[in-house]
């Protein structure tokens, strides 16, 4: 069984993880649900308890047997190393105390201080020719930790190593001939026990090679070196000379020293001698953790990163903020004791540092503290093989991943990878490139655009691939990866086919039926298109800057195949029986979104090829009938419905028609734009279809006039004022004046001359003037005899009143004015004038005026006719006549002044010459 701490397995290349190859032809639209290709499975983000418990145990054993001094920024007090610990690892205090004791009681590791002999600058020159041949000693000398002491404190002395420290604890290096800048780079192991109680010492020694005095005579450059001749005459032979010494306290090291420390002298003779580039690391050897025991360290170390980024990037989520790759102090030095205690090598300490590392030398970890308490590492690039990993377990934003990218193409230039680490790179470029393109394929759902980071994560993940591939250890160590674009635009077109299956699944109506089906089909395609609108205005332009490709085109060309099969099926099975109107809506509407759906595509003359929607019209050819039926059917009855409602009451002083001629345009204007949703391609079947529309809409108006009239009759018929049946007259004639006026906004609505431009080269010329425009010229006109039918009509009703008041004139007694014999007709015409003036239109009120005025002169001629020998009553017409023109003319008469004025001429010469009277 697999165990926290097994080897990771060998992963096939990353083509034959990552997304299947889908390729399709223009012929086959038979397209099963995709099986998902095999992908990698990351580690898992959680342990098991077992494990837990060992990797706990290795981490409270870490800060346990803590050495050296802390960094700046590193966290002193244990106790907080620990209390984090706890948090990090979900640990009860019982549980905790149990395993800290355990740990407590493993036996102590072996201390040991790694030490790295670099080079040296500057040193004393001491033989004949002005260089030396410099070789160092060094150990530790233990037990010398006494309260005061220090290195400056001993007395000085040469040979320090080899007076103090035995001589199976001492190290030597190599010797560098004739130099004064010598270079070693030698690193030595050095155990000790108590690190308050040791100090490290470092001897640098010229070797003393027996030489004749002719050799060194022949060394000779200078006086200088003639002294140097004659001392050494003196000294032993084969007795080297000292250069300096290096003594420091171990407690006074940081885990992690590179410094240059001045060599010592041991007289002031000479007092500078040099300095010497050393390097420390206090580690660990034979740590007693099971963990230790039986796992390679830089395994146990990654875990121990794992599961504290783990915690790092839950405790962000749950304070509502996203990781930024930055890790707590605490974090931070804990991985930064076990890397150092486990002695893990350059390669692999610098997977302990942050995504946001950068290198600052080219085998220094530097601590740094930024603002907020966090802690971030800057080392070198390879760090990218454990966050990498991460990425594919833990949600954290893939930022962190593009620093290190840049420096692992600086390390990969500079040959300083081994083998095995190759390896360990390359299956990490394969693992992360098929994760990658696996978040690409479901990337609807991984970001969705209800999350507004969404868009960023997802540009972010591509410049991390971006980068990735286009290095030049990713192209040597993957040579058979295919380009990113090709991989990530198959990516989606697989993972847009699987969106639609999954988004087809989900309509799944519960209920199987012709209806429900078109219900579901219905929501898929508008699903549809509302995923291409994302795509083409927030998604096409990440992966077009990116990689420069069209994510809408891909996804475009993939839908439309797969819903182009779907609706031809369903509507096949429609229209293979009668369309019931239920249906046909259904199908209506589903043709309304195929063609906004066609619309997001190219044009014909940007395709590269024909489209499987071409011509998709033909399929719902079918169901026109009905939707033409069905339009019908709903005017009609909307119509019905608000003559019904209508009180016959005009809307507003500016507003003389009544609500159902609202209603009625609204009406219309549902039509209209009904046929312009409709806007068949096929032009000589668009002009049958248009002819329909006309029909209908004609047809329509003139059952809105016969209701209308009967409507004014039912509200009339209870009412005693005959004044108030006029009123409603009124309204009536002002309706049908305003559906005229909507009738006749038809060739535009319809877009007539747009037609008969397409249908030029199928219909014979005029056919669409002889038929469109008759048919609409026929509607106008009856409109034209309706109305002049109800102004007719109000003209008699007013008639009626205007001859009982002239009957009246006639006889009102002698002593009565003239002036006020005529007031009863003048305010009688004047009251209704005004309110036929008020709620009539213009033009209908014109055309009263002008039978009023006809009728008027026709009464008044009779009466005076039969009234010829009455003197006085002849006067009082003549004068009822000049004061009636005066009245009209003030109206607004439908006759010109000219006119009037002829017709009152006419009128008084009839009434003044009995003789005309009489003839007339």
């Amino acid at each position: 069984m697999a165990t926290l701490f097994s080897h990771p397995q060998r992963r096939p290349p990353f083509l034959r993880q990552a997304i299947k190859i889908r390729r399709r032809r223009v012929r086959d639209l038979q397209d099963p649900l995709p099986q998902t290709a095999q992908e990698i499975e990351p580690p898992p983000p959680h342990f098991s308890p077992e494990e837990r418990t060992l990797l706990y145990e290795e981490a409270l054993y870490t800060v346990l047997h803590r050495l050296g001094q802390p960094e700046p920024s590193h966290v002193m007090e244990a106790s907080e190393l620990l209390r984090y610990l706890q948090e990090a690892f979900h640990m009860e205090p019982e549980e905790h105390q149990q395993i800290l004791q355990r740990a407590q009681e493993l036996e102590k590791p072996t201390f040991c201080l790694k030490a790295t002999v670099k080079q040296a600058k500057g040193i004393l020159g001491k033989d004949v020719s002005g260089f030396s041949d410099p070789y160092c000693l060094l150990g530790i000398e233990q037990g010398v930790g006494m309260l005061g002491s220090s290195p400056g404190s001993r007395r000085r002395q040469k040979a320090v190593v080899r007076h103090t420290i035995p001589e199976e604890e001492t190290h030597r290096t190599q010797v560098v001939t004739q130099t004064l800048n010598p270079v070693w780079d030698e690193t030595f192991i050095l155990e000790f026990e108590d690190i308050n109680n040791s100090r490290f010492h470092l001897d640098m020694w010229d070797l003393d090679t027996v030489e004749s005095v002719r050799q060194k005579l022949g060394d000779l450059t200078d006086l200088h070196g003639l002294r140097r001749i004659f001392k050494e005459a003196r000294k032993d032979k084969g007795q080297d000379d000292f250069l300096g010494n290096v003594v420091l306290r171990l407690q006074d090291l940081r885990c992690r020293e590179d410094q240059w420390y001045p060599l010592e002298p041991c007289t002031e003779t000479y007092p500078d001698r040099g300095q010497c580039h050393l390097q420390f690391q206090l580690i660990h050897k034979r740590r007693a953790t099971v963990a230790s025991r039986s796992q390679p360290s830089y395994t146990v170390h990654l875990h121990l990163l794992q599961q504290l980024v783990s915690h790092e990037v839950t405790r962000h989520q749950e304070g509502s903020t996203s990781w930024d790759g930055s890790l707590s102090r605490q974090a931070a030095t804990i991985l930064f004791l076990h890397a150092t205690q486990k002695d893990l090598s350059d390669f692999h300490q610098s997977l302990a540092a942050p995504p946001e590392a950068s290198e600052q030398g080219q085998h220094t970890v530097c601590v740094e503290a930024s603002a907020g308490g966090k802690l971030r590492i800057p080392v070198c690039c390879r760090q990218w093989l454990a966050y990498s990993r991460l990425y594919q377990s833990l949600e954290f934003p893939s930022s962190c991943l593009l620093h290190p990218i840049t420096s692992i193409e600086y390390q990969w230039i500079r040959g300083r990878l081994k083998a095995e680490q190759n390896v360990e790179l390359a299956n990490s470029f394969s693992s992360l490139l098929a994760y990658g393109l696996s978040l690409l394929r479901r990337f609807r759902s991984v970001f969705p655009l209800s999350v507004s980071d969404s868009p960023a994560r997802l540009q972010s993940l591509l410049r991390v691939l971006v980068q990735m591939c286009k290095m030049k250890a990713f192209g040597e160590l993957c040579p058979d990866s295919a380009p990113l674009p090709h991989l990530v635009t198959e990516a989606l077109r697989t993972g847009t086919a699987e969106w639609f299956h999954l988004k087809q699944q989900h309509h799944q109506p519960m209920v199987q039926g012709i209806l429900e089906a078109g219900k579901a089909l219905l929501s898929l395609v508008q699903d549809i298109i509302g995923d291409l609108h994302q795509c083409q205005h927030t998604w096409n332009k990440i992966f077009y800057n990116t990689l420069k490709i069209d994510l809408f085109s891909t996804a475009f060309l993939e839908l439309q195949w797969l819903v182009a099969k779907r609706v031809q099926d369903h509507t096949t099975a429609v229209v293979s029986r009668p369309v019931s109107p239920d249906t046909g809506e259904s199908l209506f509407q589903l043709y309304i979104s195929l063609k906004e759906l066609c619309k997001l595509g190219p044009v014909p003359s940007e395709r590269a090829g024909v489209l499987a929607l071409d011509g998709f019209h033909r399929w719902f050819q079918p169901a026109i009938p009905s939707w033409l039926q069905k339009t019908y059917s709903v005017a009609l009855a909307r119509v019905q419905r608000a003559v019904q409602m209508d009180e016959l009451v005009p809307l507003g002083e500016l507003t003389k028609h009544s609500t159902s001629a609202v209603d009625l345009s609204t009406c219309f204007a549902q039509i209209s734009h009904t046929a312009r949703q409709l806007n068949w391609p096929d032009p000589e079947e668009a002009f049958m279809i248009t002819v329909k529309f006309v029909e209908d809409t004609c047809r329509l108006a003139l059952v809105y006039c016969s209701l209308i009239k009967a409507r004014a009759r039912d509200l009339s018929a209870g009412q005693k004022d005959q004044g108030q049946a006029a009123n409603m007259l009124c309204v009536v004639v002002n309706d049908m004046e305003q559906l005229r006026l909507v009738i006749g906004k038809l060739p535009t609505q319809l877009a007539w001359e747009a037609l008969e431009q397409r249908v030029g080269v199928v219909l014979e010329p005029g056919q669409l003037q002889n038929t469109l425009h008759a048919q609409l010229q026929g509607a106008l006109a009856g409109l034209g005899h309706e109305i002049r039918t109800g102004v007719r009509t109000l003209a008699e009703q007013l008639e009626a009143g205007i001859a009982k008041h002239i009957q009246k004139l006639v006889g009102i007694k002698e002593s009565v004015l003239p002036e006020d014999a005529i007031l009863p007709l003048m305010k009688f015409l004047e009251v209704k004038l005004c309110y036929m003036n008020t709620n009539l239109v213009q033009e209908n009120f014109n055309s009263l005026l002008t039978l009023l005025w006809t009728h008027t002169l026709t009464v008044l001629v009779e009466v005076a006719a039969s009234q010829r020998s009455c003197p006085l009553a002849s006067n009082r017409l003549k004068m009822a006549l000049q004061n009636l023109e005066i009245c009209f003319y003030a109206e607004g008469c439908g006759l010109p002044p000219e006119a009037l004025h002829t017709a009152t001429f006419q009128g008084f010469h009839i009434l003044t010459s009995p003789a005309s009277a009489e003839n007339s």
